[in-house]
């Protein structure tokens, strides 16, 4: 029967089936050219959805989910969302869900440990088909993420990731990472180089804490644990840091610091600039992640570029092919990274 005909509509809900048979097509043309998937002609496609508008069509999701076993809804849990690299993140793993038709149901951790896990239980009611999670700083147990891949539900972690619990992990490699930009700074001459570090429970902070650390033996500077004090992720604790280094004598004071991220790294930038020192002239300093404000602060700072779209693109990627069944999961994937110099290290 052509669509082109005048048809009364139906006094029944209009199945995607009836609209295939009025339109002459197989039900299957109707889905993709509604969830527009590949492989529908362009002509195809509007007369489908001028038919679905026509005859009140709406899809059935809740049968749909119980044909394919399937909501096509992945929970995505971040630790914050305050600074630019999980908004980025978040915007990678929404294209990369779109495009293969599934949503999104994002949950917000706070960097606290019993939100994350109400947030996992709410995503588990909501039968979600995925997990994607970067774990909270103050996050000491696993069970969670076992019971939940116990109970079928794949998971994907990414930037903080939980490794040897068999869930694939999307990531930097934070060691290499921070070795290279500590051993940057030691090619330009400063061996008092500090860190401010992450913390010990997070895998990015004992990554890039093991990375300075490597970076200290390859060159042969001695490690000095005064050296190192935990800022934790954000500006609040990179300023507390930086106080406690620059309260040691001036001769054990460092030339250099090497902070855990960007966010830290501004909080130190605002305690040396208080105590009147300057930058790179004084303390010369670099960060990770490269921040949208990186370039913008009053010493432009030189930092590792981590590509968050990217990450968050190849992490949907990652837990959709698990879904479907075209990957296994308990792989581990590296996201490439590059070292971008600007006026803070002194470098230029």
């Amino acid at each position: 029967m052509a669509a082109g005909k005048d048809h009364k509509k139906s006094s029944g809900r209009v199945t995607a089936e009836k609209l295939a048979h009025i339109l002459g097509v197989s039900a299957m043309t109707v889905s993709r050219a509604l969830n527009g998937r590949p492989n529908v002609e362009e002509k195809t496609r509007r007369r489908v959805i001028e038919a679905a508008r026509k005859y009140g069509y709406t899809p059935d999701h809740i049968a749909r989910s119980l044909t394919l076993r399937r909501t096509e809804t992945i929970g995505v849990v971040v630790p914050e969302i305050s600074h630019s690299f999980f908004p980025e993140v978040i915007r990678g793993i929404e294209d990369a869900a779109y495009a293969a038709g599934y949503h999104l149901i994002l949950a917000h951790s706070a960097e606290d440990e019993n939100r994350e896990l109400d947030a996992i239980s709410t995503l588990e009611s909501k039968r979600v088909d995925g997990l994607l999670i970067s774990t909270a700083q103050t996050v000491t147990d696993k069970s969670p993420y076992l019971e939940a891949m116990r109970l079928g539900i794949p998971i994907v972690f990414f930037d903080r990731v939980v490794e040897g619990i068999g869930a694939t992990c999307v990531s930097i490699d934070d060691e290499d990472c921070c070795a290279r930009v500590t051993e940057h700074l030691v090619g330009h001459g400063y061996k008092a180089i500090a860190h401010l570090s992450g913390p010990s429970n997070v895998s990015i902070g004992r990554g890039r804490l093991k990375g300075y650390r490597k970076a200290l033996t390859r060159n042969n500077i001695k490690y000095r644990p005064e050296l190192v004090v935990q800022s934790g992720f954000h500006e609040s604790g990179g300023y507390t840091a930086m106080e406690k280094l620059l309260e040691l004598p001036a001769r054990q004071r460092p030339d250099a610091v090497v902070a855990v991220n960007d966010p830290s790294a501004f909080g130190a930038m605002k305690a040396i600039q208080d105590h009147r020192l300057r930058i790179p002239q004084d303390i010369a300093i670099v960060g990770m992640s490269d921040d949208v404000r990186a370039e913008l602060v009053f010493s432009p700072l030189t930092t590792i570029r981590q590509p968050a779209y990217k990450i968050g693109e190849t992490a949907a990627a990652a837990l959709i092919s698990e879904i479907e069944g075209r990957e296994k999961n308990g792989r581990k994937i590296l996201v490439e990274t590059e070292l971008a110099v600007r006026k803070s290290c002194g470098c230029l």
